[in-house]
């Protein structure tokens, strides 16, 4: 029954009908909410690394990215020279509010640091080489001066890069910055620490050492802090709603799960009748149409609401500041939520369909996915052997597989081909019979294949519905039922659920199917 069945039958208002559409709106609400606040911490993380690769990396253009390079040895003691000559004048020429690492009364030295084998003599000309593998750090520790002092400068000068045995050089400092921006959603500013690392890649030994910039980002409660222009009871609003979310979620959560115990309880009580009136076991498919799988996903999204709700008090309180558990949490239970919905669409004959042919083609889907993903593997581990050395989007497995899902979608198709290196004709003409085949088998045989399963089992499900034949022995027992919802005869006094209620109403169907068995017995 829906729950308009349900009340008409029993007087029962639809209360978990009414609490989960209350909950799905406050929940997209706080979704919503969280994910402008995410926004802004995640946009002052991208803008600080992109402003640091501006301010530490000489002759910087946005998106040169993997081409940022030196090639000569005096570039690289002017990139090196550059970065700490930029750190110590960071406070009069950044536009930010960044600020050097301070333990006590002492600021935190910037650190370069060089990695290269312990000894070594390489001849190139002589096709000669005699190499330590182990690896040695050198490094130098310089204070933030300014002006830069003739101290630190001939600690510059009397620092030797190894060149010949270069693995790579490694600047590291830490920054503090706070984000002011998020006083507009009334939320308390964190205090930032960046552990910026400015790495001249030589692992390669190929004449080219890459420069690139990454920093690792701590966020912190503020020491100190004083917001004026805005309520206090402004700033606690959120957290209140946060509350109303939880106790909202454990309310569903009580109530679905005591709909699962009643089902499971139902299903034994239904087993236990078919072995003594009729003698029959009933099948486990019979048995799991007890198990309401929509329960069970209203549980989940509830629990993960729960958590999630929990870590972002938590965040806004500033016990915890990783948005990246939190969002996981909330994001996966607001899609188990609104996936939720269709459950009541299923209620209507000419919305259910969707519901039915994914429930019906789950088996045999899994065992095609199966099947195609050997296929798809073979396809991957072949292609990244074979066109790793000769094009870029084979290099790692995890970009091979992107690329050949994107084949099977029809995109970027023609930039795969064209951008194929050329230099082993027989390679080149490998990948022209790899990359046609796999076109060819993926998308014109196996997605063709793929769709046709679902498309029969939607005309499967279609004639079904037409027919109106029931699909089970539970549903030919529960078809003998004629009462209306609108009869009266569901009305029991001291109803506890059980299945033995529902007897009495179809005691005429009971009878008949308990003088059948005892007519089929020899």
């Amino acid at each position: 029954m829906n729950p308009c069945e349900k009340y008409k039958a029993r007087g029962r208002k639809p209360w978990k009908l009414m609490l989960q559409i209350i909950k799905i709106a406050i929940i997209t609400i706080q979704l919503v909410s969280f994910g402008l606040s995410n926004q802004m911490v995640v946009t002052f993380k991208e803008e600080n690394l992109m402003t640091f690769k501006h301010l530490f990396l000489k002759d910087y253009v946005d998106g040169r990215g993997d081409s940022y390079a030196v090639y000569r040895q005096d570039e690289v003691y002017e990139h090196i020279s550059y970065i700490v000559d930029k750190y110590s004048r960071l406070r009069n020429i950044t536009v930010g509010n960044h600020a050097y690492e301070k333990k006590g009364d002492t600021y935190s030295p910037l650190s370069l640091c060089q990695e290269f084998y312990r000894n070594g003599s390489i001849s190139p000309a002589n096709e000669t080489f005699d190499i330590d593998a182990q690896i040695e750090t050198e490094c130098l520790e310089i204070v933030p001066v300014f002006p830069m002092g003739s101290t630190t400068k001939d600690d510059l000068l009397n620092f030797v890069v190894h060149f010949k045995r270069l693995l790579n050089v490694k600047i590291k400092f830490t920054l503090k910055a706070i984000n002011l921006q998020t006083v507009r959603n009334r939320e308390l500013p964190n205090c930032y620490d960046f552990d910026v690392t400015i790495t001249f890649n030589n692992q390669a030994h190929s004449g080219r050492i890459k420069v690139d910039l990454d920093n690792d980002v701590d966020i912190n409660e503020c020491r100190d802090w004083k917001v004026t222009g805005a309520s206090p009871k402004n700033i606690y609003y959120p957290l209140l709603f946060d509350c109303l979310i939880i106790v909202t979620c454990i309310t569903s959560l009580a109530l679905c799960t005591r709909s699962v115990l009643n089902g499971i309880r139902l299903q034994f009580e239904y087993t236990d009748f078919c072995l003594v009136r009729q003698g029959k076991k009933v099948p486990w498919s019979d048995r799991l149409e007890f198990l309401n799988g929509w329960y069970i996903l209203i549980i989940a999204s509830d629990t993960l609401t729960i958590i999630g709700s929990i870590l972002k008090i938590e965040i806004q309180t500033k016990i915890l500041t990783s948005y990246d558990v939190c969002s996981i949490f909330l994001g996966t239970g607001t899609m188990f939520v609104w996936i939720g919905v269709i459950r009541y669409m299923g209620y209507f004959k000419k919305y259910n369909i969707l519901i039915l042919t994914l429930r019906a083609a789950f088996p045999n889907v899994v065992r095609f996915i199966g099947c195609a993903g050997i296929i798809y593997l073979g396809y991957c581990f072949c292609g990244w052997i074979v066109l790793g050395p000769y094009h870029e989007k084979f290099r790692t497995l995890n970009t091979v597989s992107e690329c050949l899902f994107s084949l099977i979608n029809g995109d970027d198709m023609y930039p795969t081909f064209k951008y194929m290196k050329q230099k082993s004709y027989l390679v080149w003409l490998f990948s022209r019979v790899y990359l046609y085949t796999f076109v060819s088998l993926f998308i014109y045989m196996i997605l063709s294949l793929f769709i046709t399963l679902i498309t029969d089992t939607y005309d499967t499900i279609k004639q079904q519905q037409q027919e109106g034949s029931p699909v089970s022995e539970l549903h030919c027992f529960m078809s003998e039922c004629k009462d209306l919802p609108t009869s009266g005869r569901y009305r029991v006094e001291g109803e506890s659920g059980s299945f033995t209620c529902c007897f009495p109403r179809c005691k005429d169907s009971r009878e008949r199917l308990s003088s059948e068995s005892i007519d089929s017995e020899p």
